[in-house]
């Protein structure tokens, strides 16, 4: 049998980022790549809907990002860019902290250094992931991912100037997800992180 992989545990200046569009399955494969390494596991997606929550939204509904109290949410955040701000403030302490994995749509961008992953893949194969997984129609999905991405898209430009999805030059690594199954991806990043992050405690 080959033998394992030798990589050095994460140390205090361990930091990832890994970030993609929606139906991507960015944050999943963020939860079982922070277990499995012993990172710190912080989604920028979860602090604001918590923050949601505190202003009363339920966000128990399933699919909440693409559901239309999600997509309210949304424009709160686009009429008032404190949430985000919030948001990433507390990000930028955890990843100070090291030994950290951020599920984030802005830290690749605001951060210096860590390993950062864009997971790419097509809208018409991220509209069909998001269909199967809110359990809407294609059509449906189509629908909101524009409404969502377009919003979405115009709160860090208005905040950070950066094109969410379209300006990659912060990333280290991008891997195209359209032809790989998220067991694929999972063992795609792996690897990356296995030979070029976790061997290497600089990052």
């Amino acid at each position: 049998m080959p033998k394992p992989t030798q990589t050095s545990p994460p140390t205090k200046t361990t930091v990832i980022c890994i970030s993609g569009m929606a139906g991507t399955g960015k944050s999943t494969l963020s939860k079982k790549l922070a277990e499995k390494y012993g990172l710190r596991y912080y989604s920028g997606g979860d602090a604001l809907k918590e923050l949601a929550k505190q202003e009363g939204y339920d966000t128990t509904v399933e699919g909440w990002w693409e559901s239309p109290v999600g997509l309210k949410f949304l424009q709160e955040r686009v009429n008032d860019p404190k949430f985000d701000k919030a948001v990433d403030d507390k990000l930028l302490e955890y990843a100070k902290q090291g030994n950290v994995l951020l599920d984030s749509w802005t830290m690749p961008w605001l951060l210096k250094g860590g390993f950062k992953i864009w997971l790419e893949a097509s809208f018409e194969k991220r509209a069909t992931r998001v269909a199967q997984r809110d359990k809407m129609t294609k059509t449906e999905a189509i629908q909101v991912l524009q409404e969502k991405e377009g919003r979405t898209k115009a709160i860090y430009k208005a905040l950070y100037g950066f094109t969410l999805g379209e300006d990659l030059s912060p990333f280290d690594f991008v891997l195209d997800t359209d032809n790989l199954n998220a067991s694929e991806v999972f063992e795609v990043l792996c690897r990356v992180l296995e030979n070029v992050v976790l061997c290497n405690p600089e990052n």
